[in-house]
């Protein structure tokens, strides 16, 4: 059994990835990122579906700003460049990484 919400804090300005399930062609891993002041930009190689379980943050796609909040979720598809602009405090999301075959 695995409680979401009870995790270790990152530092300032870092994250924590922690992986809940990896099956066939599916990962679902936590995020934990704390107060996140420089930006970070990823380009993945696989699908990537985000959740905010807690907390709020701002992620820019393509040129377009996104503010998500608890609930709000967002698909990144793969080789999609993607920048962490910032976070508030302390921010708990649930993500699903799709790869295009078994890993």
């Amino acid at each position: 059994m695995i409680n979401i919400f009870q995790y270790d804090l990152p530092a300032a300005d870092n994250e924590y990835f922690t992986t809940l399930v990896k099956e066939k062609n599916v990962e679902i891993k936590t995020i934990v990122s704390n107060t996140l002041k420089t930006p970070q930009t990823f380009i993945q190689d696989f699908d990537e579906w985000v959740v905010v379980l807690k907390g709020c943050a701002k992620l820019e796609i393509n040129g377009i700003l996104h503010t998500l909040k608890a609930g709000d979720s967002l698909f990144i598809p793969a080789n999609t460049k993607h920048t962490l602009l910032q976070t508030k405090k302390v921010v708990v999301w649930l993500a699903v990484y799709i790869y295009e075959g078994e890993n």
